[in-house]
């Protein structure tokens, strides 16, 4: 099972020992085969919507800074409980916030 896991945006810079314990965390997970992707992401972003014929493209940003989701990561589990895990390990790590998962059929 894949999920992708996103990650509302911290304000707060990140110190030595959060930057050291996410590289062990994520070096862990790669090594593991868990962790197929991760990055940060651009908070403006852009949208694409269409209606028939007609496609509008409006760039971003479009929610207030603190909703903006600052990064990703795309995780192979054998279970949603094995993703939660993998956040709550991640939460543990960077801190109070807020992470949304979502399933990713393929």
């Amino acid at each position: 099972m894949r999920y992708l896991v996103l990650s509302k945006m911290q304000n707060t810079q990140p110190d030595e020992k959060l930057v050291a314990d996410m590289a062990a965390f994520i070096e862990e997970m790669t090594a593991s085969g868990v962790l197929l992707a991760t990055g940060g992401l651009d908070p403006a972003g852009f949208k694409i919507e269409s209606s028939g014929d007609d496609v509008t493209i409006t760039d971003g940003p479009f929610t207030e800074a603190k909703e903006a989701f600052g990064g990703f990561a795309l995780v192979e589990v054998r279970s949603r409980d094995e993703a939660i895990e993998l956040d709550r390990r991640f939460r543990t790590i960077v801190g109070d916030g807020e992470s949304v998962i979502h399933q990713v059929f393929a």
